[in-house]
């Protein structure tokens, strides 16, 4: 493994999880940047305050930015962390930063959310990283963290990587469960499996929590039917899951702390959505290969209603 020397890592989109694992890389060694809106003037002035079930820490970035354009230099990785929606032009905004040797780590929900960075820079490493986390941004510069915390990293669109395995082992080094592997894509999708019915119901639920959208049996079932349809799809693409995926992410979830999701959060603070990375993407691909998705249908649906 050819570890870099403290490597120079920028995060683009420190809010909850952005700042989380920033702060975790940090205290493996690495030298780490982050890009702050709403929060600059606080973690420029103060670091993040984190608390975390692991263990409370602050984390004192490098340097912190207003914008990508301020950074005048190539980092090793580029960490985004951005909310990925179709309105940001993620290409555009991270191409100032994007050196020879950088590697762009898409930290981020959904599928099919690699394709555009991966075509504007082909001869850059892409890799495709997934947080199975429950963390919240409490105000300006204060994150908590508040159940699990393992990342999947790997290479995009698939196969091996130096790059990726490098950086997973600074995650492991910080006390971060990173896993490798040599297909994303199949990973990604058995994500989905969670988010495509939780983040929804939370939502049309009218502030679910995850304890209270498997309050009844009905429920229960519903969130069942809607896994099954995602793990269709999944097959439909050349990405076949085991279908004890699913009693496994329902029972993980009955057994962990009450969580509002990030698309609730959200939708409650009038920001925008990742509808379409999450939820919308899936119902396209389905239409593509005539996998039958009603009630994936059905909630992209009632979401889209829900944001006009």
């Amino acid at each position: 493994m050819a570890t870099i020397n403290k490597p120079k890592i920028l995060v683009v989109g420190a809010g909850a999880v952005g700042g989380f694992y920033g702060g975790k890389l940090a205290q493996a060694g690495a030298d780490v940047s982050v890009i702050c809106r709403s929060d600059y003037q606080v973690v420029a002035e103060q670091g993040f305050e984190i608390q975390s079930c692991w263990g409370d820490f602050r984390f004192n970035p490098t340097r912190v930015l207003n914008c990508v354009d301020e950074y005048d230099d190539y980092p090793d990785y580029l960490i985004v962390a951005l909310k990925a929606l179709p309105e940001l032009d993620l290409p555009d905004l991270i191409s100032g930063v994007v050196g020879p040797k950088t590697s762009v780590v898409l930290l981020q929900n959904g599928i099919n959310v690699e394709s555009l960075t991966a075509e504007r820079f082909p001869n850059s490493e892409i890799i495709s990283g997934l947080a199975f986390i429950c963390v919240n941004r409490l105000g300006p510069g204060k994150i908590h963290h508040m159940d699990y915390g393992r990342l999947a990293l790997g290479r995009y669109p698939y196969g091996k990587s130096t790059a990726a395995e490098d950086i997973a082992e600074l995650f492991k080094q910080s006390g971060v469960p990173c896993s490798i592997s040599e297909d994303i894509i199949t990973e990604r999708w058995k994500k989905l499996v969670w988010n495509v019915p939780f983040n929804c119901i939370s939502v049309l639920g009218g502030g679910l929590d995850t304890r209270a959208i498997l309050g009844t049996p009905d429920s229960v079932e519903f969130v069942r039917k809607v896994m099954v349809e995602v793990c269709a799809v999944a097959v439909a693409t050349g990405h076949p899951l085991d279908l004890e995926v699913i009693d496994r992410n329902i029972n993980d979830t009955i057994a962990m702390k009450p969580y509002r999701t990030s698309m609730l959060l959200d939708s409650e603070a009038g920001r925008p959505m990742e509808i379409e990375a999450i939820v919308g993407n899936v119902v396209r691909i389905a239409e593509g290969y005539g996998i039958d998705t009603p009630r994936i249908n059905c909630l992209y649906s009632l979401l889209s209603l829900h944001c006009r």
